[in-house]
């Protein structure tokens, strides 16, 4: 499960990092990025890449309620080609989710859960592989809304928690993007662990665990056992 993240590098790093065409998303660092919250996303289906804002939830077309985004913030890289929500999504609405650090909880003890920080080890922003959807409601306005995928998880994250977010550097986001790749075990391939050689963590504060919380303080180590 991927449930909370960060996006704090510079909005000139993301347009480089994605060749970013377009920006339609009021930008501001964030620290503890949530679900149901309207995030930045890269969508490249016209052609041109352009930086929006979608909400994290999807809500399939189909959907008789928007309530059902809340189980759905991500979609098991093993069943998105079965399952009804994102099925038909994969060769048409896929996105990158720009991120530089996502926080998962070990448990510790009975009732104790201790969150950690994880980036890559370069600490630059890289991107969450993403699937979408648009959805009407009653009174006819479009809601955009998307979904993380998340794999199994690699050596690091598997110590603290049993999935982990599909990660692309450059290359596999560049072929994720590309409207015109539409192989489904092409783009299945893309769907694993990213290297743990690759990647670091840290604990951090549980302040992050509730979302009223968004100070920069979120991101620095602490020392375990703290509060």
């Amino acid at each position: 499960m991927c449930g909370r993240f960060t996006l704090i590098s510079d909005i000139s790093e993301i347009e480089d990092t994605f060749a970013v065409d377009k920006i339609d998303y009021e930008y501001r660092p964030r620290y503890n990025i949530a679900p149901s919250q309207t995030i930045a996303v890269i969508n490249g289906n016209s052609g041109k890449r352009v930086l929006e804002g979608y909400r994290w939830g999807l809500v399939p077309f189909w959907a008789k309620d928007i309530k059902i985004g809340y189980k759905m913030i991500n979609a098991r890289a093993e069943t998105i080609q079965s399952k009804p929500a994102f099925r038909h999504l994969l060769t048409t609405k896929r996105i990158i989710i720009p991120s530089d650090g996502f926080y998962e909880w070990k448990r510790e003890g009975k009732d104790k859960k201790q969150p950690y920080r994880f980036q890559i080890k370069s600490k630059n922003v890289y991107g969450f592989a993403g699937l979408f959807d648009e959805w009407k409601d009653p009174e006819g306005e479009i809601l955009r809304s998307c979904t993380i995928i998340t794999t199994k998880p690699n050596d690091l994250v598997s110590d603290v928690h049993d999935r982990m977010p599909v990660i692309l550097d450059r290359g596999t986001a560049d072929i994720w993007l590309d409207p015109e790749v539409t192989d489904k075990e092409k783009l299945q391939k893309l769907l694993a662990p990213f290297p743990a050689d690759n990647m670091l963590s840290y604990p951090v504060s549980a302040a992050v665990g509730s979302v009223k919380n968004s100070g920069s303080n979120l991101i620095d180590e602490v020392p375990l056992n703290s509060k």
